[in-house]
């Protein structure tokens, strides 16, 4: 059974802390053996990968048939029915729209002083895209995760995608046709992003690895953050509904659930003003999860990190969340953008009781690559400004030097650094000279 807590009870702080704290993810655990299949990728290349794959994909690959090649592409993407791929081609179009409105603009100007300032956008050369392949596929991540990349302008997008017992997913493959990947190789795990990370002599090394992956990938992401760029640490999926008792309990019900059945370490939590509403809520769940193919999975779930939690009004709702600083927020209230003002730390808002936040996974066009574990505190989710890299640009005039240069030699001299003074006054000694 899910946490039940009320907000008006004595021992509210200590159980909603317990329940905050409970770990739904250890890196320590995995850790070591990530680091050593690092290692073996980092000294053997190719060769490890080989040997890693048949260990844990229990398929065997070689140096040849590493790479999907461009024809296994196009026939698993044919299998995929006319539906499902003008699904795929409405979604990436829909994902490409609202991108597209994120890039921004270089910006140039000149100061009292007559300097010159200003930043320019550069998109990175290149990036590595993580699709996972073991208990569930997921082609809506190739598209979340590739079509920012190709709105930045970065000009070569790999992916990575384990094949287990050499089985390709056919969905994972029509999105990566319809997005335009063709650099793609059946290898995953952790060895997967140290090949990314460090190259191997099929593997060319990218610039920044993107993509969601279990604990073993999310470590190694951890471990080679520096020698390449990551998205972000993602955990467990997570979602948080704020509700109130004129909502149909099956639809909060099915939208908790929704999350539950990602992943046994998932957490759904329900904030309400209504006990009553709250109880039928958390009946509706019971009766939901026999009728689900990952209801063993939902079950778990909800049972070690759900919640219901009742609080005397709606604002209260709003101080909780922040505190939670939730992956997937659902306002499911009669004025949700007023409820919204008040939310400060979320992944993403899904405002009205007629937006599950399942339509934001898929066709919304937002995108679905967002900080968990209390992260968007202090993050934000996968954008097109991940793929970009913003430079400074400054150019100091005659005019400028002398007006700025005094001011930064005695900046220099209070901070004891010699050589960056005379830098500067070596150019304003020579004006002075001049005139």
């Amino acid at each position: 059974m899910a946490t039940f807590l009320d907000a008006e009870s004595a021992d509210f702080e200590e159980n909603f802390t317990l329940l905050m704290r409970r770990s739904r993810q250890n890196f320590h655990d995995v850790d070591d053996t990530v680091a050593k299949i690092i290692a073996a990728v980092e000294t053997r290349g190719d060769a490890a990968l080989i040997d890693l794959t048949r260990q844990f994909d229990e398929f065997e690959i070689t140096a040849e048939t590493i790479r999907v090649s461009e024809s296994e592409i196009e026939e698993a993407a044919a299998t995929v029915s006319d539906s499902t791929r003008n699904s795929l081609a409405t979604a990436a179009q829909r994902i490409k729209d609202y991108h597209q409105k994120q890039v921004p603009e270089d910006q140039k100007w000149y100061d009292d002083s007559g300097a010159m300032l200003g930043w320019r956008w550069t998109p990175l050369a290149s990036a590595g895209l993580y699709v996972p392949g073991g208990s569930a596929a997921y082609p809506s991540s190739v598209l979340m995760n590739s079509i920012p990349a190709k709105v930045a302008g970065v000009e070569r997008l790999v992916m990575v995608v384990p094949t287990p017992k050499g089985v390709i997913n056919p969905t994972v493959m029509a999105a990566a046709k319809i997005v335009g990947i063709d650099e793609v190789y059946r290898v995953g795990g952790a060895q997967a992003i140290a090949a990314l990370a460090f190259g191997t002599d099929i593997i060319r090394p990218i610039d920044k690895i993107v993509g969601p992956g279990n604990a073993f990938v999310a470590a190694a992401k951890r471990q080679v953050f520096g020698r390449v760029g990551i998205d972000l640490i993602a955990g467990p999926s997570e979602i948080l509904v704020i509700a109130d008792h004129e909502n149909n309990p099956e639809w909060i019900a099915l939208d908790l659930l929704s999350q539950a059945e990602h992943d046994e370490s998932a957490q759904a939590i329900l904030i309400t003003d209504s006990k009553e509403f709250g109880q039928a809520v958390s009946r509706a769940i019971d009766r939901n999860l026999p009728t689900l193919s990952r209801g063993k999975m939902a079950r778990t779930s909800w049972e070690d990190f759900g919640a219901i939690i009742f609080v005397q009004n709606l604002e209260a709702a709003t101080e909780l969340s922040n505190r939670i600083a939730p992956e997937h927020l659902q306002l499911c209230v009669a004025n949700p953008e007023e409820l919204a003002a008040r939310c400060r730390n979320a992944g993403a808002i899904f405002l009205d009781r007629w937006t599950p936040e399942a339509i934001g996974d898929y066709i919304a066009g937002s995108n679905h690559v967002l900080p968990t574990a209390g992260s968007a505190r202090f993050s934000s989710g996968l954008s097109v400004l991940d793929f970009l890299k913003r430079t400074s640009v400054v150019r100091v005039s005659q005019e400028s030097i002398q007006a700025l240069g005094p001011i930064a030699m005695r900046l220099a001299n209070a901070e004891g650094l010699e050589a960056h003074e005379l830098s500067v006054g070596a150019r304003v000694q020579e004006l002075r000279r001049r005139n």
